[in-house]
């Protein structure tokens, strides 16, 4: 039997632009995929539609799965003949256990390679505003689990070196003994007026810093119940953030928002909301099954409405299977959506928003098997449906745990025919949205999406002043108080 391969890959510390090509490389060939609770999901979405996902998370408490058995899941889908990638958050050679993975792995001569991450010691920090190193306050730097297997789970460090021997100490998941490195440190030799600061979920939207001294941030970190996934940052560096904290002064930087979802590909409005540092859930997830389609009198309408972005690409497809010369179509051509308008431009053909197709002439609509949805206002029409669209359910428990971990505040409803769909999918996911997130601001996207919104019972819809992606942003920093530069 062919024995297959394992990429032990490093996620990076939670913003997926800081994934290695090498390790998105190994994503879009998984067969079977094990992945962590710190690697970003939305890092799954670039693994090929057929990929078994397999959740490994770690909680403080519990375990989803022990570290045994994964050692044994990795071998076992090996010898099946797979390519598996195990996602590990960060680096998975710091503090990742890939060691004990690479031992197994190796004792069945399964060919295996690992691929470094960025470690959130060094990334948390940089995002927060503070280099781990620097000429003038610290020329050496140590990592630190701050948690063991001692009995009590207190670490076992050699305190004397680290107080008195280590400028910058990066401590990883260590809030419930953040008294004791605190108390253990001034012990040892280190001032208690240094600066040590804690940073949650570092490289992330909804990134938290909570910043003090030894003396005063156990008490700090107790009163504002801070948490894990947390680095705790110790040293005189530290006093570098208040000149050169460049993430947290991003216009959208703490929005944590749920982006409604339309389409199976990445979305360029999510990537634009995410440099500009937001948090974003794009919601939910679609796969698509081609159909085929017949274009025998396409040529003899006046005017094609696209229903989606993919559409465009799909239709242009079966011109060419079916022979038609584009040059013979006479219609006018129109999109819901900018997005969609965006595709139709990228192709050469000026295009006209749908709320803005006036007058009469024969009406084609043209889009996947949710084409019916939302034409009520388009009067009489036909339809081609050019592939079939569904939830991919195999995404409804990542989100889930998503929205757990998360606590959005803002939801985008991009176009009038995400508004139904992405209400029931959340219904699916055990959220009522007029329960669970109904102090979020709802921003719709044109004045067609804005009656859908309405329809559905949402209260109190916003609306930026035009429904393109610069007014959006725009309007989002506005209402973070910030001026677009």
């Amino acid at each position: 039997m062919r024995k297959g391969k394992v990429f032990l890959v490093g996620a990076g510390p939670g913003d997926i632009g800081l994934i290695t090509v090498k390790g998105l490389e190994a994503i879009k060939q998984a067969e079977v995929l094990l992945y962590d609770r710190l690697a970003n999901p939305k890092l799954l979405e670039y693994a090929p539609s057929e990929c078994e996902f397999i959740y490994c998370g770690k909680l403080p408490d519990r375990h989803i799965l022990r570290q045994e058995n994964i050692n044994e899941l990795l071998v076992a889908k090996a010898l099946e003949g797979k390519k598996v990638v195990r996602l590990k958050g960060g680096d998975p050679g710091v503090f990742g256990r890939v060691g004990e993975e690479a031992e197994s792995l190796a004792q069945f001569q399964i060919p295996f390679e690992i691929v470094p991450g960025i470690t959130s010691g060094i990334a948390a920090p940089l995002y927060a505003g503070i280099p781990v190193t620097h000429r003038e306050y610290g020329e050496s730097f140590a990592i630190v689990t701050a948690h063991a297997k001692s009995k009590d789970g207190e670490p076992l460090l050699e305190w004397e070196s680290l107080a008195r021997g280590v400028d910058t100490i990066a401590f990883y998941m260590g809030v419930g003994n953040l008294p004791l490195i605190c108390e253990n440190l001034i012990a040892h030799g280190k001032s208690s007026s240094t600066p040590a600061i804690l940073i949650q979920w570092g490289t992330f939207g909804r990134q938290k810093t909570l910043q003090g001294t030894l003396a005063d941030i156990s008490e700090k970190a107790l009163a504002a119940k801070f948490k894990n996934p947390s680095i705790i940052l110790v040293g005189d560096v530290i006093s570098l953030r208040e000149k050169i904290n460049w993430f947290e002064k991003k216009p959208l930087y703490g929005r944590q928002i749920l982006l409604a979802r339309t389409s199976n590909g990445l979305s360029e409005l999510a990537k634009e909301l995410m440099d500009y540092g937001a948090d974003v859930i794009e919601f939910p997830k679609w796969k698509k099954t081609s159909v085929h389609i017949d274009l025998e009198k396409v040529t003899a309408y006046d005017k094609i409405l696209f229903a989606q972005p993919e559409s465009v690409a799909e239709f242009f497809e079966a011109l060419i299977d079916n022979q038609i010369d584009i040059r013979n179509i006479r219609a006018n051509f129109y999109g819901p959506s900018f997005k969609t308008i965006k595709a139709l431009n990228d192709r050469g053909f000026t295009a006209t928003l749908a709320e803005e197709m006036y007058g009469s002439g024969s009406l084609l609509i043209v889009g996947d098997n949710s084409v019916l949805k939302n034409t009520e206002n388009y009067g009489v029409f036909d339809v081609i449906v050019t592939s079939i669209k569904e939830i991919d359910r195999q995404f409804m428990p990542i989100f889930k745990r998503m929205f757990g971990e998360a606590q959005v505040d803002t939801i985008i409803f991009p176009c009038s025919a995400s508004v139904e769909p992405v209400l029931e999918a959340l219904r699916e996911c055990g959220i009522a949205i007029e329960e669970d997130v109904r102090d979020s601001h709802v921003v719709c996207m044109g004045k067609q999406t804005m009656a859908a919104v309405r329809g559905a019972g949402l209260m109190n819809p916003n609306m930026p002043a035009k429904a393109t992606k610069a007014a959006l942003i725009e309007y989002l920093a506005e209402q973070n108080g910030v001026e677009l530069q």
